[in-house]
């Protein structure tokens, strides 16, 4: 029975570190990849490496081709898109 009471502090911190750091950090994770996945062409976008351009083509491999100015256009990965600015609204089919 001793062996059991010193095993519940521990017990204890890995549920508080679950709660303040492990959880917090996948419900961020799944919204990321959530934007991500939800982007469309004429999305306004900023990189991780601070980049501000739009959205030309989804293309596939996780990749997107985005204008940083008029003329100049990268190829980026979906995953390093760090936020989204401005979204376009879908087109309805009339």
């Amino acid at each position: 029975m001793d062996a059991v009471g010193q095993f519940i502090p521990l017990i204890l911190i890995f549920g508080i570190m679950y709660f303040l750091l492990i959880r917090p950090q996948q419900k961020k994770m799944k919204e990321h990849q959530n934007m991500v996945s939800s982007l469309r062409r004429g999305d306004q976008v900023v990189t991780q490496g601070g980049l501000i351009g739009k959205v030309v083509k989804v293309k596939e491999n996780n990749e997107l081709e985005v204008e940083l100015a008029e003329g100049v256009k990268v190829r980026v990965v979906q995953s390093t898109i760090a936020q989204v600015l401005s979204k376009t609204e879908p087109a309805t089919d009339a």
